[in-house]
């Protein structure tokens, strides 16, 4: 772990919440991979981050997932057609452009989420033990200004 040394400049505190937050990411992702495992689902961690995405919002095309996970278009038909395989999600024309496909959720995936969703409300809850809501909110401001000052790049 990184000590906290005062004294640090701006660029070397982004580089510390940069990285401690990729290892964040890790233990959440390493914690529902196990419970995945153990339960005998048939999912990837990142099928179920395409699950997420359409838990949120259903009926979204290719791209849009694509942009929302931070993946390209060829990985995300990769996933895309192994949720089709598990029955998870399936492919629909949209009404107003017959060329597009937009991504719906199936029972199956729908049923899911009711299993999945209370082991990801957990290991967050784990993870904000302690914490202050208010600390946490400043958190997702802070990063939500960082991300805001790189897209204007």
């Amino acid at each position: 772990m990184i000590t906290q040394e005062k004294n640090k400049t701006n660029t070397e505190l982004a580089v510390e919440l940069a990285y401690l937050m990729q290892e964040l990411r890790n233990f959440t992702r390493k914690y529902i991979q196990k419970k995945i495992k153990d339960h005998g689902i048939n999912l990837t961690y990142e099928m179920l981050e395409v699950m997420g995405i359409l838990w949120r919002k259903d009926g979204l095309n290719q791209q849009e997932i694509a942009d929302r996970t931070l993946r390209d278009k060829s990985s995300m038909t990769y996933l895309l057609d192994n949720l089709i395989k598990r029955k998870m999600v399936k492919r629909l024309a949209d009404k107003n452009d017959r060329r597009n496909k937009l991504i719906f959720l199936t029972k199956e995936g729908l049923t899911l989420k009711e299993i999945l969703h209370p082991w990801v409300a957990e290991v967050y809850g784990l993870a904000s033990e302690e914490i202050a809501c208010e600390d946490l909110q400043n958190g997702v401001s802070l990063i939500s200004r960082m991300v805001s000052n790189l897209k204007k790049e």
